[in-house]
């Protein structure tokens, strides 16, 4: 069974949230006895709740009713992807009691759950992050409480009722999936992270340091701004045609999204002219004041054109365009120059460099403005590129000529883990650096038996060390 923290519930006294917890905890009492075949029924019956088609559908339809914020076909399609992926991922993972032997080092690895697991999740993605945390839950034999954002709140409440008709058909208990009562509240969301006994935190940065400071083990996520470098080798209309498929889609609702490309001077042109081939349109400078100030009202973002489409967002910034992006001509990073952080809307800062060292100077200092460990993208031919951004650039993931925001999250075409939740490690500000995903959940016992003793000679250890410095 998983930990408890028994005088932090005593303190919280009868509270709707203690009673939650409590109600998860006697749940999770048992269900950390089922074997691995039925714990891998919950987690596919979760995984059917929301990709069954009319779920999904209602569930999109109520995201973008409820929040204002990406589009149905997109969201439909995050759902049945992101939650497929994942099943894919966890699909014969050993999860309960003996997962590893290791006879010749004594060692036998056995599968623990954490216990109770807070997850707090955005409005960006209401359906599908909060089934990707569930399932993981699920899957390492905890229960979970989810403290959605107040958007997202219906969206959430239907995705469990789902959840709830497919336990009714596995025998499961409904309380190993809950979530907070309306309304929202910081204090609900505070006491249920300080009551759990691990916090999985996505969204907004303030959670995310809400999360870390609760008092309870946490896994939250670092802010996204991606540059997408675009050297003079790429196939710029492959190129082009990714970085228009992941800057529009859900209208740029993922923090993996594209917000800045960085294109190298021998190829600026023909880039441009593939972007504009995709529907990116480039603004003139009277036009990139005006959606600046739609967008950054005191110079910060605003939630305006947040995940709307780019048309809106033309329309209102007062900007007679139609088109599938919006791209502004940048040159600098930092405050002073807003268009160099994360926008979460279809909209594109373009930078020209002369030469990749130059690339890789700039993007640098974008992500010491915003962004830095979660990801950087690259379109090229040459692997002396992607080598010294993953050996020198300060991010969890090098993504190479791919989707940006469909890629980091896991693809079918890559081999990282399906996840809407990305570590940033130490860089942003995160206690780990993968994409969250099952064996954060997760705790491993270790028994060590006796083995034959081997203790080395110091000339095996020192000899090389000794030869070229001596003793």
């Amino acid at each position: 069974m998983g930990g408890t923290h028994p005088r932090r519930e005593d303190q919280a006294g009868v509270s709707p949230v203690a009673d939650l917890v409590r109600r998860a905890r006697a749940a999770q009492a048992e269900y950390a006895r089922w074997p691995q075949a039925r714990v891998d029924e919950a987690a596919l019956a979760c995984g059917w709740a929301i990709m069954k088609p009319e779920n999904n559908r209602a569930l999109a339809e109520t995201a973008v009713r409820d929040s204002g914020l990406g589009n149905v076909e997109d969201k439909f399609a995050k759902n049945y992807r992101k939650t497929l992926g994942l099943l894919r991922d966890i699909a014969g993972v050993k999860t309960v009691g003996v997962i590893a032997e290791r006879p010749e080092q004594g060692i036998t690895e056995i599968a623990r759950p954490v216990g109770v697991v807070a997850a707090i999740t955005p409005s960006t993605n209401p359906g599908a992050t909060p089934a990707n945390q569930i399932i993981n839950a699920l899957k390492c034999g905890n229960a979970i409480i989810l403290a959605p954002s107040p958007k997202g709140w219906q969206t959430c409440a239907l995705l469990l009722k789902f959840v709830h008709a497919e336990f009714g058909k596995i025998d499961a208990n409904p309380d190993l999936v809950q979530m907070l009562p309306a309304p929202i509240t910081k204090d609900s969301t505070h006491e249920l992270m300080r009551l759990a006994d691990l916090v999985a935190a996505t969204g907004s940065q303030s959670n995310i340091r809400a999360a870390y400071s609760s008092g309870t083990p946490a896994i939250g996520v670092g802010m996204g701004n991606v540059v997408s470098i675009v050297d003079s080798s790429a196939d710029l209309a492959d190129a082009a045609r990714k970085i228009a498929l992941s800057k529009t889609f859900d209208n740029a609702t993922s923090c993996s999204s594209e917000n800045a490309v960085v294109i190298l001077a021998p190829v600026y042109d023909a880039m441009l002219a593939e972007l504009a081939k995709q529907g990116g349109v480039m603004l003139d400078e009277g036009e990139k004041g005006k959606l600046q100030t739609l967008m950054f009202p005191g110079g910060k973002l605003g939630p305006a054109a947040t995940a709307q489409s780019a048309e809106r967002i033309a329309g209102m910034a007062g900007i007679a365009r139609r088109a599938g992006f919006l791209m502004v001509s940048e040159s600098g990073a930092g405050p002073a120059c807003p268009f160099s952080g994360e926008k979460l809307a279809p909209v594109l800062a373009v930078y020209k460099v002369k030469d990749f060292d130059q690339a890789f100077e700039l993007t640098s200092r974008i992500y010491d403005y915003q962004g830095k460990g979660h990801s950087v993208s690259i379109h090229t031919r040459d692997d002396a590129q992607v080598m010294r951004l993953g050996l020198e650039m300060d991010v969890a993931r090098v993504i190479v000529n791919q989707a940006h925001c469909i890629a980091t999250g896991g693809s079918f075409d890559n081999g990282l883990p399906f996840s809407l939740s990305m570590g940033c490690g130490t860089w942003g500000g995160n206690s780990f650096s993968d994409n969250m995903h099952w064996r954060h959940f997760l705790n491993i016992t270790r028994i060590a038996r006796v083995i034959p003793e081997r203790i080395p000679a110091d000339e095996e250890i020192f000899g090389g060390y000794f030869a070229q410095y001596g003793k």
